[in-house]
């Protein structure tokens, strides 16, 4: 197991260690350094000391996996009720560039049932073949059989890189994968690239509450596996010229399963999904008070789309989490999004700069929602919005 050793006959006390550690996992016990259950193998100990005291156990048991006999990039296509998310078309236009640079094929893994049309369609947004699983009892997600099928392709196939959205079932299925088969994982990636020299996927995200940038790498296990929240990634225009094999391995359909899903029952929601918007009312601070919240639903309301949320209001309690747009929150790409009384953290706008239009609205010229917006508007957005509102009834009226 990988973990770190204090080498006591090196070790001075001087105490540089426990300075650097931030999670309060060094003790002094007989002015000899000691690691308790604190550690999170950060590393932050062994690069503090200058005596050469501290040092990394590397990891053993799992090196024996050949990396070279794993090639290509696969992407995970969930899809419901028989059709593809929007994440999976993302994904295969990010995947596509990684396949490129490394002049490796792109694959896509659609399981469900009855959605031949579907594997098609990936084809047509980069894929160059589709893994397609068709069984009656993977018609719906299940964690079970989902995870089971995909480590039989993998264990089969040997992908060096797999990309899934993370989303609800994303979320569930990606880390049940990884587990079973010994390698790393990723989460919420914002950024995809590949290190020419060594052939490894370079995995950005934020971390420390999204006040620092990490990339992540998985040099000793196969595959590298990542995850990105929608609407991170561009999707390709799809070329319904391409074409590509369609591929029915022979996987084991797992049986006498947990859980099973007996029925799914949709229900209709009347308001619209921050990740399916095509325009966002977004409200933050400048709004003064949590009442003054009603002003961005009502616009939203008036130009059917959704209302989002700073982080700072959210914690305010003003508004509901569910609303949250940013790093810590949903990361969204509409049409046309409105910035209200927001400032413009860093941790807000990787959540909506790839927006198509940003119009910004704030009292402040300096604000740093400018140096992004596509229009803006200097004021006071208590008093901009109810003049918003009334022009937007007019017109659409």
């Amino acid at each position: 197991m990988t973990g770190i050793e204090i080498i006591t006959d090196k070790c001075v006390g001087c105490k540089l260690c426990v300075k650097a550690c931030m999670f309060s996992a060094i003790d002094m016990k007989d002015k000899k350094a000691v690691i308790n259950d604190n550690c999170t193998l950060c590393g932050a100990c062994v690069s503090s000391c200058k005596f050469d005291a501290i040092q990394m156990e590397k990891e053993k048991a799992r090196k024996s996996v050949d990396i070279s006999e794993y090639k290509g990039v696969w992407v995970f296509a969930e899809q419901k009720h028989g059709v593809v998310s929007q994440v999976a078309f993302e994904l295969l236009g990010e995947g596509r560039k990684l396949a490129d640079t490394l002049s490796v094929p792109l694959s896509a893994v659609l399981i469900g049932n009855n959605v031949p049309k579907q594997a098609k369609k990936l084809i047509a947004y980069g894929a160059d073949n589709v893994y397609y699983v068709e069984h009656q009892s993977v018609e719906n997600y299940n964690d079970e059989s989902y995870t089971d099928i995909f480590v039989q392709l993998i264990e089969e196939y040997k992908p060096e890189i797999v990309l899934i959205g993370a989303t609800t079932y994303g979320r569930s299925l990606a880390p049940r994968v990884a587990s079973r088969l010994n390698t790393g994982l990723t989460a919420d990636c914002t950024g995809l690239e590949i290190d020419p020299e060594e052939r490894l996927l370079l995995q950005t995200r934020p971390a420390f509450g999204g006040n620092l940038m990490a990339t992540i790498i998985c040099p000793n296990h196969r595959p590298q596996m990542s995850t990105v929240r929608p609407k991170v990634m561009k999707p390709l225009e799809p070329d319904y010229s391409r074409t590509g094999e369609i591929i029915q391995p022979g996987v084991i359909i797992p049986e006498n399963l947990k859980v099973k899903v007996l029925d799914v029952v949709q229900t209709v929601c009347e308001t619209v999904s921050l990740s399916e918007a095509d325009i966002i009312v977004s409200g933050g601070r400048g709004l003064g008070e949590a009442k003054n919240y009603a002003l961005v639903e009502e616009l939203a309301r008036v130009l059917g789309g959704a209302a989002g949320a700073s982080r700072a209001i959210v914690d305010a309690g003003w508004v509901d989490y569910s609303h949250q747009v940013g790093q810590t929150g949903k990361t969204v790409g509409p049409k046309v999004y409105f910035a209200c009384g927001i400032s413009g953290a860093v941790q807000h706008l990787a959540g909506m700069s790839s927006s198509d239009i940003i119009i910004a609205i704030n009292k402040n010229p300096d604000a740093p929602i400018f140096k992004i917006a596509t229009y803006g508007i200097i004021g006071d957005v208590r008093e901009i919005l109810p003049e918003l509102i009334k022009q937007f009834k007019d017109k659409l009226n």
